[in-house]
């Protein structure tokens, strides 16, 4: 990630952001962006190891930063877990809720468990983030709520009926949550990821018993593929969390932006990428 930012300096000072899943990947990209911009920084995941790494980094932009575990699947845990950044913190202003989980899997043979776990993950995580960040930012006469969604249920994705599934009832729930919230002044928008080769979307993205793909494919396919001409990178959904999460962003409500490069609509899906 580079240390440059489109925006002012202290754009989000005096904001407080969590982001579930902020140790890695995506979620740190949008954790160092919002800490980039001046906002308080709390990241959450239900692996410890990942959490202090990442909280080193983000000490780098001089704001103040926490870790707390938490299991998005568990309502208790989340409200637990808000509680704890609202009270060191100071409150609760911007929501990310980026935990997610995937793999790919046959759907005539997906397990009940392996259904559960990622609509778990994904769609009530994302319900839970919502329930439990509303009251502190009601209170609090406002806020901003992100979730992460996809493209790939714009034309469904096969051996992914358990992601594309969550993730469009993560954009439906976007949409309902807008219109009942905005008397509240809370925002709730999702922002759609296109390709971010993290190693985490690497592995599941790969079919099983296939090869990771090398390097040199990669850009070669994200130079065919993806009209932009290249992958994205996590700092590319920070720079949108940024925007959503700032007085730019506050008559912006119940969308769903997509950040890829132009690649759904040219409709690759990129399997042979991953043969």
């Amino acid at each position: 990630m580079t240390t440059t930012s489109i925006f002012r300096d202290g754009l989000l000072n005096g904001k407080v952001a969590l982001v579930t899943g902020g140790g890695t990947g995506i979620g740190f990209g949008i954790a160092s962006c919002l800490a980039r911009a001046g906002a308080a920084v709390a990241i959450a995941s239900r692996k410890p190891a990942n959490l202090e790494p990442a909280l080193e980094q983000l000490r780098q932009y001089g704001t103040h930063v926490m870790a707390v575990p938490c299991n998005v699947r568990e309502l208790e845990s989340v409200q637990a877990c808000v509680a704890e950044v609202a009270e060191t913190l100071g409150g609760l202003d911007i929501m990310v809720n980026n935990a997610a989980g995937n793999f790919y899997a046959p759907s005539a043979t997906l397990s009940p468990n392996a259904w559960k776990a990622v609509v778990e993950t994904d769609l009530y995580g994302t319900f839970h983030g919502c329930q439990a960040a509303y009251p502190v930012m009601a209170k609090r006469g406002g806020g901003c709520i992100l979730s992460i969604s996809m493209t790939l249920h714009y034309r469904g994705w096969p051996l992914m009926a358990h992601a594309t599934a969550a993730k469009a009832g993560v954009d439906a729930l976007t949409k309902t949550l807008a219109l009942e919230w905005a008397r509240d002044h809370i925002t709730v928008n999702a922002i759609a990821p296109g390709p971010i080769p993290t190693e985490g979307v690497q592995k599941a993205f790969t079919p099983p018993n296939a090869e990771m793909p090398d390097l040199f494919k990669m850009e070669q396919y994200a130079k065919a593929m993806i009209p932009a001409g290249r992958w994205g990178t996590p700092e590319d959904i920070g720079q949108m969390a940024v925007y959503l999460s700032s007085s730019a962003g506050a008559w912006i409500t119940g969308q769903i932006m997509v950040v890829d490069g132009g690649a759904w609509l040219a409709g690759g899906r990129g399997e042979e990428l991953m043969k």
